[in-house]
């Protein structure tokens, strides 16, 4: 069963990425490798986004007790989203070579190269942190390390993703030149939204939830946790700080943009 889930997300996944940059492709013929690596990585997110988001709310909505219970559909899509992270980075690398390519850079951009790679991890270093420790840290930790437990706290996390879709969708929009529209500005603000609820306030939920079970207040949980899940969550909810105050900044920028143009 296992094995399925992983082998079934070893095709899917780099089957939608090759399948959908082929179908843009021939839509849209005036569109370049960049566009069409570029639109391709962002849909196949948004459908793993919304796989992991389904998933997370019927794990968490299954579990009474937020330690013991479990869900079999945890490790299943564990297994099955893992080839994800590996299809995703690759995906990155791509669009990121192509653009690069696009703005003239082709003396370095000729060729893959060990070069071109160094610069792609050094422009988006934390974005390749972010899948690399998901991979290799919290995949066997989820799989191997838990025992049996915490199958509530991997479904929160696993609804994180939720705002990713809208994420996607406004990053489609601009690059289809629609980022004047009102659309844009309604899919802005589900972002703001869902990313502050889903990758921020899923943390003191899931301390809250924690403390209610045990019976103890929400200020005193962090005190009685074992450190390495205080550090485990700090390494994931710290990143999400720091992209959270970036879209604040771009959202700034568009309203100050917005008002200069009425």
């Amino acid at each position: 069963m296992m094995l399925t889930a992983l082998a079934s997300g070893a095709v899917v996944f780099p089957g939608l990425f090759y399948g959908l940059g082929k179908l843009l492709k021939f839509n849209f013929k005036h569109w370049d490798d960049a566009d069409v690596v570029t639109v391709s990585e962002r849909l196949v997110s948004a459908i793993h986004a919304s796989i992991s988001t389904v998933t997370g709310i019927t794990v968490v909505s299954s579990c009474s007790n937020v330690m013991t219970d479990s869900h079999w559909l945890v490790n299943e899509f564990i297994l099955f989203g893992s080839s994800f992270m590996t299809t995703d980075l690759f995906a990155m690398y791509l669009s990121h070579y192509h653009i690069q390519r696009l703005r003239g850079q082709s003396c370095l951009y000729n060729n893959h190269s060990l070069r071109t790679l160094k610069a792609f991890v050094y422009k988006d270093w934390l974005l390749v942190l972010h899948h690399l420790v998901l991979v290799l840290l919290f995949l066997p930790i989820a799989l191997f390390f838990r025992r049996g437990l915490g199958d509530f706290f991997i479904g929160c996390f696993l609804i994180t993703e939720f705002s990713t879709p809208f994420l996607c969708f406004g990053k489609i929009l601009i690059q289809l030149g629609l980022d004047n529209t009102r659309l844009h500005t309604i899919n802005g603000m589900l972002v703001l939204l869902t990313f502050f609820m889903c990758r921020i306030m899923i943390f003191p939920f899931m301390y809250w939830m924690y403390g209610r079970q045990v019976g103890i207040p929400l200020h005193k949980v962090a005190f009685h946790l074992p450190w390495h899940c205080n550090a485990g969550n700090l390494t994931i909810f710290i990143p999400q700080i720091y992209w959270f105050y970036l879209l604040l900044k771009k959202a700034q920028r568009l309203y100050n943009k917005h008002r200069k143009d009425h």
